[in-house]
């Protein structure tokens, strides 16, 4: 979240004049983010925010919108966006799109204990067995079909050891997931890391951020989780966080035979595609703001760390 686009108050009344959401108290801006401008909006009945969508592809916006409202409509703890008296959420403000959302309580947790892994696996478990039945449709626009000309960008850029070991690993994944298995599928957040969720103590407040939403295979979105909850400094997995957070999950959506079987395998493909992702940003296509960039060193540790250290036994499912 940040600020690339101010607004005047007199904007921002004119923008909440459509809608049922009380008149404006106070605006201020975000500072912290990369991508989109936003706004905590205090109005004399509740707490929002206002993000201004400042890059990307706009005209995927809509499925952002209707994935929202459907995980709203059946109780996770998200966003869903106010829509106005005719029924609309997506509207134009100072030029760009505009969303307007409550604010959810609580902060990131930065190191998060167990019970909130537990709390995060529950929540995503829930997530996932509703999302299988979403009817809308956007590609995981991050999986193996990207990273297969995407490596390529960065080879240039880094050591020769970690060119090889990004071309081994990207042949690796072709053969293993290039003709299956058949994975379950539904929508997917796409990007649940920890600055991505908001607790106050072990309540989760809400998952946010969902512009990295797609459909695809539930485990890669899995996998991002337990990358990012899970691992240690050295990347290593913390096998209490690892437990704590799939046991919950399965016991919403226990993983098929054939997700146990990929498992170490979408470990690894997830931790190199934040590598590559990070890579790209760094030397190849930097953010249009002044911003620094996430250090790509973190996933190639990660990464390392899944190829070096053999796979914890998957947990059954908390009773």
């Amino acid at each position: 979240m940040a600020v690339f686009t101010p607004l005047t108050e007199s904007q921002v009344e004119a923008f909440l004049s459509r809608f049922d959401a009380g008149s404006l108290v106070s605006l201020e801006g975000v500072p912290a983010g990369t991508e989109n401008s936003t706004f905590f909006v205090t109005t004399d009945r509740r707490e929002l925010v206002l993000t201004l969508f400042e890059q990307g592809e706009h005209e995927e916006l809509p499925f952002f919108v209707d994935l929202l409202d459907y995980l709203d409509e059946h109780r996770l703890p998200v966003p869903g966006p106010l829509h106005d008296r005719d029924g609309v959420a997506l509207h134009d403000l100072a030029g760009k799109p505009a969303l307007l959302f409550p604010r959810l309580p609580g902060k990131h947790p930065s190191d998060p204990d167990l019970a909130q892994c537990r709390t995060l696996g529950d929540a995503l478990g829930r997530l996932h067995r509703v999302s299988r039945h979403f009817s809308g449709h956007r590609p995981n626009p991050r999986d193996l079909h990207w990273l297969l000309p995407m490596h390529h960008k960065v080879l240039v850029y880094i050591a020769p050891e970690d060119q090889t070991l990004m071309k081994d690993e990207v042949e690796t994944y072709q053969g293993f997931f290039g003709n299956g298995p058949e994975l379950p599928q539904g929508a997917l957040h796409g990007d649940l890391f920890r600055d991505n969720t908001l607790f106050e103590g072990e309540r989760l407040g809400g998952i946010i951020d969902f512009y990295n939403g797609c459909t695809g295979d539930l485990l890669f979105d899995l996998a991002i989780v337990i990358n990012d909850w899970a691992s240690d400094a050295d990347g290593r997995l913390n096998a209490e966080r690892h437990d704590a957070i799939l046991a919950a999950y399965q016991a919403h959506r226990p993983l098929t035979a054939a997700e146990r079987d990929a498992w170490p395998m979408m470990l690894r493909m997830t931790a190199l595609r934040y590598w590559l992702s990070r890579l790209l940003v760094v030397y190849v296509d930097p953010p249009a703001h002044d911003l620094t960039p996430h250090d790509p060193e973190r996933f190639r540790t990660i990464l390392k760390a899944r190829i070096d250290q053999a796979a914890l036994l998957l947990p059954e499912a908390d009773s």
